[in-house]
């Protein structure tokens, strides 16, 4: 769950639109106002009209005036007993209006004259939290000296700090802080103000949170919601890495993070490799990696990671696994780079010492995943033919043994008939495959010629391309694929 937005001027353009469905109105003084007819202003307050007079959708003048930022006129309305507390239809008081242009003296002069600087939108959104979404410091100062409400939530439990925390409201946050701004609350989802910073990528913010007494380790706990408990264990440099907030991730490191912890099932290094190269999605231009913040690249932070103490060749504890999946258990960062084809990467975590060799705990090996073994949708998960071509080509020059077969039966050739690569298949062959290794049932009761004829999890469309490549691979040794599919009738 995170925070509802709205632009800075969010708020006045609403009413804006507001106004376009209130019709006219007999509030020649508000209308006045709302057009910056100042000479009107000055004439209708001589002549001693109702000041309050309110448009039909409860729009006074000093509503307008505060709108417009006009100090002066707000000054003349207030002294002529305009009432500081007056909420429009839709629950909006001047005061509200004010903290979101910032204006301070505005602000200032709205509060002295009584406006309540607890006085909150429909929603329970308070003026302080207003003032502190859009930074305005003396506006927040002002709200505070005159008794707002530091750790008021709002109907979802927002509240101000994760409001300037989330936008990177850095003096803010300072100010709610030292106005005692509990940095510990938590939503439902588990966020909390150092998450809500975190996941935006605001350093200043987090180390300032930190300092108030974080803790950079600290996990989140999502609640039990609707019957479903959400997981747990995301830590502040989990999710500064899945949003690509390397830079962040470095300080979180220097702060003491722990770069080995898996709580959430991966370390941060583990979940680097798909950062960095999403699934591709069904869309022609595949899912982007976050666009994340600061100048420090994913491999930058790959090294920096390793210097701080992370094992490269740390295996993952737990993980999915079952019918052609590709299991997680024992995997390690290397093997994850391969398994979406990350060359650079992999040649990256082998520099920092990973084991290019190690297999998960069914001995699927790394080259058995970069060649496609574990793929559920070809065509929309990481890894191209040519980088798929590359990653196997680097993962054989690195030891890789093109006739290893796993505990599932499986081999870098049923890899390729999962990822319909039909140049692997042929490349896997040209560099060593034996026949008579890879053309066996694996324990689903597939070959690599059935995976290709759609035999498989996921997606059951044969692929031509990569059957054409099975045919002519076995025709050349020796092998007559079969002509009919299993279970057809003579």
């Amino acid at each position: 769950m995170g925070l509802k937005r709205f632009g800075a001027s969010g708020l006045a353009l609403w009413l804006l639109a507001a106004r376009g469905f209130a019709g006219g109105s007999n509030a020649p003084l508000a209308d006045a106002m709302e057009q910056v007819d100042r000479a009107s202003v000055r004439s209708l307050l001589d002549q001693r009209v109702d000041v309050n007079q309110a448009q039909v959708d409860g729009m006074t003048a000093l509503h307008w005036a505060v709108y417009h930022d006009d100090l002066e006129t707000a000054k003349r309305l207030v002294n002529a007993k305009a009432n500081v507390k007056a909420a429009n239809r839709y629950g909006v008081t001047p005061l509200s209006l004010a903290c979101t242009n910032g204006e301070v003296a505005l602000v200032e002069l709205l509060l002295d004259a009584g406006a309540d600087p607890n006085t909150t939108l429909r929603g329970n959104e308070t003026a302080l939290m207003t003032a502190a979404r859009t930074g305005k410091l003396g506006a927040v100062r002002a709200l505070l000296a005159r008794g707002a409400n530091v750790n008021a939530k709002e109907r979802r439990g927002q509240t101000a700090l994760m409001w300037a925390a989330a936008e990177g409201h850095a003096a803010v946050v300072d100010a709610l802080l030292e106005a005692g701004a509990d940095f510990r609350t938590a939503l439902p989802s588990g966020f909390t103000p150092l998450f809500f910073a975190v996941r935006e990528g605001r350093t200043d913010v987090v180390q300032r949170i930190l300092k108030a007494g974080a803790d950079v380790n600290e996990a989140m706990q999502p609640r039990k919601i609707s019957g479903k408990a959400p997981s747990k264990g995301t830590s502040p440099l989990i999710l500064a890495v899945e949003n690509g907030h390397f830079e962040l991730a470095a300080v979180l490191l220097e702060a003491g993070a722990d770069p080995n912890d898996q709580r959430t099932g991966f370390t941060a290094l583990h979940t680097l490799t798909w950062v960095r190269k999403p699934s591709r999605g069904d869309g022609d231009d595949g899912d982007p990696a976050p666009t994340g913040s600061g100048n420090m690249t994913s491999l930058q932070f790959a090294k920096t990671l390793v210097a701080k103490g992370a094992d490269v060749n740390l295996r993952l504890k737990k993980g999915a696994s079952g019918r052609g999946i590709l299991s997680k258990v024992g995997a390690t960062p290397f093997l994850l780079a391969a398994e979406t084809a990350d060359v650079p990467l992999m040649r990256t975590l082998v520099e920092l010492g990973a084991d290019p060799l190690q297999a998960n705990a069914e001995h699927c090996t790394p080259l058995m995943a970069a060649a496609g073994v574990g793929t559920l949708a070809p065509g929309e998960e990481a890894g191209t033919e040519p980088e798929v071509l590359e990653a196997v080509a680097l993962a054989l020059e690195l030891g890789g043994d093109v006739n290893a077969v796993d505990d599932n039966g499986e081999t870098a050739m049923h890899g390729a008939a999962y990822k319909s690569l039909p140049k692997v298949v042929q490349f896997l062959a040209d560099k060593g495959a034996k026949i008579d290794v890879w053309n066996q049932k694996n324990q689903y009761g597939w070959t690599p010629l059935l995976i290709a004829e759609g035999y498989r999890p996921g997606n059951f469309k044969p692929s031509a391309e990569t059957i054409a490549a099975l045919h002519r691979v076995m025709l050349a040794n020796g092998v007559s694929p079969p002509t009919k599919l299993p279970g057809s009738s003579d």
